[in-house]
């Protein structure tokens, strides 16, 4: 009986619609249809089996563990999966890939190729929908193989034979020295027609172009550069394409402690995540992804800056309403599995500096000016003018008590500031000497309230005692110089007071000294623990740049880099007692600090040779 493999043992495949997750094994886990945001055609990574998986790899016993592939990567710098099993009768590799859509149907496309040998090979596919709660009609319709449930059907096309056992549909056929045989799934909704024949080696030969030729445009040539063109590639199978919106991840409910609660729904576009996305693809030569940003978020915020959510639908919708599927035990038992997400309608107000910084970093890299995106920045900085000194969730989105969080007041001083700074250099009209006063207002009150002058160090929240990693960012947006005392003292007491024993860094203490009643307490309103933030131990290594310590800052970013999986991917966090990774996979967060990190020691000449 296979079950969902650790979270690092998955590569990530897609079309920029849609992403599946494809196990060492040869197993697809996870993958929602037609959009991100869908329900699961296979939910198996958040519970067995019988709630859906497509396997195909080497005939192996009834009842045993499938083979994992001996080796696999990506072909060159595309989404093309190859996974290779060496068997005693022969070598056979796997292709795997979503073909980009254009006017056809969402596609998954299987090609098993024999390379020495005679191998025989099976393939069994269990769609279940619904997140795995309904099962299919499967039936023949002439040489196809469709199941239709409600208004979801899946069409199944291959020359191989196929056959009915247990819910599942199989095929059992054997492959030799130069052989291959497809297999492609294809959505469509059930009640029009059936989507066209698929053309599996043409759709590779399109995909490998696609990709090819979209690295082309990446114009970081430096040491770290495979690592950065994976991560680019990740960020761009995370757009989804219609709209220029990007999900967090593409997954929901993967654990940031396993057997934990603190499992949530990241298939949408979070206004901070994105912004600092855009951000990465801008330094790297991504134009056309930005303008198609910016456009998505012109239309989600619409005339309503007022009502800002921190995310939206990848089409920008509102409504994200939050709930559980009970059925589902979860990752390695890690409950509630969620869908959907609370937290859109909570206050976080330093979003509006992220994403005015994404709209300064546009403007001054010679974006198209779009004078709708300036009237919304003008808009943003007059509502910050009214609640900037409220207490919100902050950047961690905290289910306790709201706060008057440091990292919050920063990023509304970022948002002031690059305002003025649009404003004298005469690109906009505004009232330039208020928001100046009003940028040293925010400024004066962050260090005469955030700062603990007797432990030389910003604080995570007004008055408070705890640190929080997002005080890292501090002399990256400019706030105070990285030559400051106050910024070197943050970042010291950082390291000793967030950092785990293999060096990378936690968020903040999730459990505060005391409570009211003498007990401990979670400061963030949640049971348990988490993994060290991968995100955050990237903007260490920028920080140790920034002071010049340049070479812990190295030694700090290779260790993170070996922290990817064998296909250079990275989830939210890194469980240092386990040695392994947790959280959504894979996230947006933590491959744009990796790109960001690489970008600074590159220009600080600080790598390795």
């Amino acid at each position: 009986m296979h079950v969902a493999g650790r979270i690092e043992d998955y590569a990530l495949i897609g079309d920029m619609q849609t992403a599946a997750l494809v196990g060492r094994d040869g197993t697809v886990d996870w993958l929602c249809l037609p959009r991100f945001d869908s329900h699961a055609v296979f939910a198996g990574l958040l519970g067995t089996e019988e709630h859906g998986f497509w396997r195909v790899g080497p005939a192996h016993p009834a009842g045993g563990d499938p083979p994992p592939a001996d080796r696999r990567r990506y072909r060159g710098d595309s989404l093309v999966l190859e996974s290779e099993w060496d068997t005693p009768r022969g070598t056979v590799r796997i292709i795997d890939f979503m073909p980009p859509r254009e006017n056809h149907a969402p596609q998954l496309v299987r090609i098993v190729e024999g390379v020495s040998g005679r191998v025989r090979m099976r393939s069994a596919l269990r769609m279940r929908f619904s997140y795995g709660w309904v099962v299919p009609w499967v039936h023949k319709a002439g040489n196809r193989t469709v199941a239709v449930a409600g208004p979801d059907s899946v069409w199944l096309d291959t020359e191989a034979d196929t056959y009915g056992k247990d819910l599942t549909t199989y095929s059992d056929f054997t492959v030799g020295p130069g052989d291959r045989m497809a297999f492609t799934i294809s959505w469509e909704a059930s009640h029009r027609e059936a989507p066209e024949l698929p053309e599996p080696e043409e759709a590779l030969r399109t995909t490998e172009d696609f990709w090819r030729d979209w690295v082309e445009t990446c114009t970081y040539h430096g040491p770290y550069r495979e690592a950065v063109v994976r991560s680019l590639i990740t960020l761009k199978a995370l757009t989804y394409a219609p709209t220029g919106g990007i999900v967090a991840a593409p997954t929901t409910s993967l654990p940031e402690e396993i057997g934990g609660e603190r499992n949530w729904d990241y298939r949408f576009t979070w206004l901070r995540d994105a912004a600092i996305t855009l951000s990465s693809l801008l330094r790297t030569g991504y134009r056309e992804e930005a303008r198609a940003w910016r456009e998505w978020l012109l239309r989600a915020v619409a005339g309503d800056p007022e009502n800002l959510q921190i995310m939206y639908g990848i089409a920008g919708e509102r409504e994200l309403s939050e709930a559980e599927l009970t059925w589902l035990p979860g990752y390695e038992g890690s409950k509630p599995v969620r869908v959907g997400n609370g937290a859109a309608g909570q206050l976080q107000l330093d979003v509006y500096g992220e994403m005015v910084e994404a709209l300064h970093l546009g403007h001054m890299t010679g974006l198209a000016r779009n004078d709708y995106a300036q009237l919304l920045q003008l808009k943003l900085i007059g509502y910050l003018e009214n609640h900037w000194e409220e207490k919100d969730e902050g950047i961690w989105e905290v289910r306790g008590p709201r706060r008057h969080f440091v990292h919050s007041k920063v990023m509304a001083w970022v948002a002031v500031d690059r305002t003025v700074k649009l404003i004298e250099a005469g690109d906009v009209d505004g009232p330039l000497e208020r928001w100046r006063n009003l940028r040293d207002e925010i400024h004066r009150q962050v260090c005469e309230k955030g700062y603990d002058k007797e432990r030389n160090t910003f604080t995570q929240s007004y008055g408070s005692k705890e640190l929080d990693a997002s005080l890292l960012l501090i002399p990256q947006m400019g706030f105070l110089p990285p030559d400051d005392k106050r910024v070197i003292g943050t970042i010291e007491a950082i390291q000793r007071e967030l950092t785990t024993e293999d060096g990378f860094v936690l968020r903040y203490p999730t459990s505060s000294a005391a409570g009211s009643d003498g007990a401990a307490e979670n400061v963030d309103g949640l049971a348990g623990e988490e993994g060290a933030f991968l995100a955050c131990s990237f903007w260490l290594a920028d920080d140790l740049a920034m002071i010049g310590r340049v070479d812990e800052a190295r030694k700090l970013f290779e260790k993170l880099l070996a922290l990817r999986n064998d296909v250079g991917l990275l989830a939210e966090e890194w469980d240092s007692a386990r040695q392994r990774q947790v959280g959504n996979f894979p996230q947006a967060f933590s491959h744009v600090p990796l790109i960001d990190t690489a970008l600074r020691l590159t220009a600080s000449g600080a790598y390795g040779v």
